[in-house]
């Protein structure tokens, strides 16, 4: 077949596909392509082929010469003028000889009077994304459910509790000292299994679509304030001291999600007190400077300056945490081979508060050294955005 072709000085030259590109030998670059090839004219017939193209396409190359491109590809000539006009690559549905669907991923050029077509194979990638898509579309889903359910679950624990807790306090009757023993561990697990599902359930509701921020203004100091009293009990049977550091801080008024940042503070401060058997923990809160909220990964507003955010840090003088304890301790699900209880329960803490900073487009991170104690810092957004 001849084609015209338009040399430099505008003259017309006529030659055949083969000698088309005959200095850099085209056939054998094209053959030699990862990708299938089609050359295709504008009626949509299929002139050429590569060999990768009988391959994905599970036929000898000459069965595909001369078939009409849409009838291997789902609208694809169409799709063809669409990926050369976009100057993108389109992914659409595709066909074998035999009717075998599967997913391609297709690019197109205009050359003379015919279009050159590369394709890849991409169903085990549009498997793998439908999959995921499925997945995490589930996963909101049962989190929805969890929490939906949430008093179901915890009521029956709560019933185990309160009446375990009642023959203790002989309201049952008199009971001997081993009948005692087992009531108390009774008691005791039961309200172990409580706080987790609690802790469970606050962060499924964290991940799940039933979350929104509920934003108002608030005083911050007396939320602060009002978490640490929550944990008086816990601070006091520890003797621990409690610092704060406020000074640097130009207002108290934030507008701000109060329920989510005491949620937050709730689950750092216990997590502090947890890793502290003696000493202190301090309190600060100031303005970060704008290079360290872009660092932090906090998300950037329009118009936002320092004064724009808060930082919130949590210093205690605890055992401290290792580098393997500290990587992936905001991800629940990284912990779920490790033994010990206590630090899966801490992973679901930190990973809920994690969660709604990050929903409420703030950023959070620990430095933690063994023995010298652990630092919890959190970048919050406290002004109105769009």
């Amino acid at each position: 077949m001849l084609y015209k072709v338009y040399n430099i000085k505008g003259s017309i030259a006529t030659m055949n596909f083969a000698n088309l590109f005959s200095n850099i030998n085209p056939r054998e670059v094209i053959t030699n392509l990862p990708d299938a090839v089609f050359v295709v004219d504008f009626d949509g017939k299929i002139l050429w082929a590569n060999e990768k193209a009988g391959i994905i396409f599970e036929s000898r190359i000459s069965d595909l010469k001369g078939l009409n491109f849409d009838e291997i590809v789902a609208n694809g000539f169409e799709l063809a003028e669409k990926s050369y006009a976009k100057r993108s690559s389109v992914v659409t549905g595709a066909f074998t000889v035999e009717g075998k669907e599967f997913f391609i991923e297709m690019n197109a050029k205009k050359y003379i009077e015919q279009f050159f077509i590369t394709i890849r194979d991409v169903t085990a990638m549009t498997n793998v994304l439908t999959i995921a898509e499925r997945t995490g579309r589930l996963n909101k889903e049962k989190n929805v459910m969890f929490v939906k359910l949430s008093n179901e679950i915890k009521s029956p624990i709560q019933s185990i509790i309160g009446f375990s807790q009642a023959l203790l306090d002989g309201l049952g009757g008199e009971i001997n000292d081993k009948q005692e023993k087992y009531v108390k561990i009774i008691n005791k697990n039961s309200s172990e299994l409580l706080y987790f599902m609690e802790k469970f359930l606050e962060f499924a509701q964290a991940e799940s679509s039933l979350f929104n921020c509920e934003n108002q203004a608030f005083d911050i100091i007396n939320t602060i304030q009002a978490v640490v009293k929550n944990n008086e009990n816990n601070i006091n049977q520890k003797n621990l001291t409690i610092n704060y550091d406020f000074e640097e801080l130009a207002k108290r008024v934030v507008y701000s999600d109060e329920n989510a940042i005491k949620i937050i503070l709730q689950n750092i401060l216990e997590t502090s007190i947890n890793l502290t058997d003696a000493g202190s923990i301090t309190i600060s809160a100031e303005h970060p400077d704008m290079e360290l909220v872009e660092k932090s990964g906090a998300k950037l507003f329009k118009g936002f300056d320092s004064s724009s955010y808060i930082k919130l840090t949590i210093a205690d003088t605890g055992m401290g945490l290792a580098e393997s304890e500290i990587e992936g301790i905001f991800e629940p699900y990284t912990q779920l081979d490790k033994v010990h209880k206590k630090t899966i329960v801490r992973s679901i803490t930190l990973g809920s508060a994690y969660t709604i900073i990050k929903r409420m487009g703030g950023a959070i991170w620990l430095n933690s050294e063994v023995m010298k104690g652990s630092k919890f810092h959190i970048i919050l957004p406290i002004e109105k955005h769009e």
